[in-house]
C-alpha cells in the first residue's frame, strides 16, 4: 500500500517574465511632439514557499510537479505600468528544506508558520523610455526589455520538527512507547521495519504541558551509507532537540548497541552528537530486579531509565527526565 507520508519531492518551477518597458512618445491633438511617456513593465510572478503548521507531509505536491507563475504585462503609454504577473504560493510543512535539484545547493528552510521564501523570483519589469530622457536626448525611442523568467528543477525535503526523536534498531519498542505516552496510533507488529514512516505524537505532561515525540524508522548498521531506510530516516533526526535511545533489556550488549547507534549518527552528521541524549531500556516487564541491577553498572554515561510500555513501569519517570532535559540549557 502506498504511504501518504511523502518527505521528498522534485518539482519543476518557472517564474513569470518581466514586462517590457514602453518606448511610446506622447502624440495628441495640438501636442504633435510630446515627450516620452512609456510606462514600465510589470514584475513577473514569483514562485513562493509558505510554511503551514497544519501540514505534515509533501503529499499534496506529488501530482503537482510543474508549477508556473504568471507573466507580467508590458508598460503602456501615459506612463502606465504593466500589471505584475500572478504569484504562485506553495504551502509546505514546517521543516521543509529547498535545494536546487542539479547541484544540491541549499536555498532556504521553512521553520515557522506563515514563513515565506521566494523559490523562483519573477523577472523585473523593464523601464519605460521616460527614464532615459535627458538634456541631450529629449525623445528617447528605446526602453528596457523585461527580465526573463527563471525555470528549473528544485527539490523539497522534509525534516520532521519534534522535541524528542526516538532512536533505536527495528523492533526495539519505539512505536509501542509512542502509542502509550501519546494519542498517536503507529502500526505495531513484532517484526523489523514495521515503521516505514515517521510518526508524531503529542506527549501530555504535568499541568497541561506537552512536548512532541517522533518515532522514526529504525536504524540498521550502515544506515549512513543509505542501507535499509538509511538516509531517509537519518534526515529526520537532525531537527530533534533530544535523542531518546531505546534499547530492549534482552539485548546481548546494551552498551555495544548504543555505540553502534551513536556511530551511525556520527557517520551521517557529526553535529548530531552535540544533541542531548537519554537512554531508555525497554521491555523491562521481562526482567526482574536482579537482572536490572546486573545491567546498571555497564550502561553508557548518559541519563537512563528502565521502562516497560506494557506495564507502564517508569513511564512518568521517563517523561520527567525528558522534560527536565528539554528545559535545561
Amino acid at each position: 500500500m502506498e504511504s501518504n507520508f511523502v518527505d521528498y519531492i522534485k518539482i519543476f518551477c518557472r517564474s513569470g517574465r518581466g514586462g517590457k518597458g514602453s518606448a511610446h512618445l506622447r502624440r495628441e491633438k495640438f501636442i504633435p511632439k510630446g515627450g516620452p511617456d512609456g510606462g514600465d513593465g510589470g514584475r513577473g510572478g514569483h514562485v513562493i514557499l509558505r510554511g503551514n503548521r497544519q501540514l505534515w507531509t509533501l503529499l499534496h505536491l506529488r501530482y503537482q510537479k510543474h508549477i508556473f507563475a504568471g507573466h507580467a504585462e508590458d508598460g503602456m503609454k501615459a506612463n502606465k505600468t504593466g500589471a505584475d504577473g500572478k504569484d504562485v504560493v506553495i504551502e509546505v510543512p514546517l521543516g521543509t528544506v529547498a535545494r536546487v535539484a542539479d547541484s544540491g545547493e541549499f536555498l532556504f528552510e521553512i521553520t515557522h508558520d506563515e514563513d515565506e521564501h521566494i523559490l523562483a523570483p519573477g523577472g523585473r519589469g523593464g523601464l519605460g523610455n521616460t527614464h532615459f530622457k535627458s538634456a541631450t536626448n529629449q525623445t528617447p525611442r528605446y526602453a528596457q526589455p523585461g527580465e526573463p523568467a527563471i525555470e528549473g528543477f528544485y527539490t523539497l525535503e522534509l525534516k520532521i520538527l519534534a522535541d524528542v526523536g526516538l532512536v533505536g534498531f527495528p523492533n526495539a519498542g519505539k512505536s509501542t512507547l509512542l502509542s502509550v505516552v501519546s494519542a498517536a496510533k503507529p502500526k505495531i507488529a513484532d517484526y523489523p521495519f514495521t515503521t516505514l514512516v515517521p510518526n508524531l505524537g503529542i506527549v501530555k505532561y504535568r499541568d497541561s504541558r506537552s512536548f512532541v515525540m517522533a518515532d522514526i524508522p529504525g536504524i540498521i548498521e550502515g544506515a549512513h551509507e543509505g542501507k535499509g531506510l538509511g538516509l531517509r530516516f537519518l534526515r529526520h533526526i537532525e531537527r530533534n532537540a533530544i535523542l531518546l535511545f531505546i534499547i530492549p533489556v534482552d539485548s546481548n550488549d546494551i552498551a555495544k548497541e548504543y555505540n553502534v547507534l551513536l556511530n551511525e549518527l556520527k557517520e551521517y552528521n557529526p553535529e548530531l552528537l552535540d544533541k542531548k541524549r537519554v537512554l531508555a531500556i525497554s521491555k523491562c516487564d521481562m526482567a526482574d530486579t536482579a537482572m536490572i541491577n546486573d545491567i546498571k553498572p555497564d550502561l553508557p554515561d548518559v541519563p537512563s531509565v528502565f521502562i516497560s510500555s506494557q506495564s507502564g513501569m517508569n513511564l512518568q519517570a521517563l517523561k520527567d527526565l525528558l522534560w527536565n532535559e528539554l528545559n535545561t540549557p
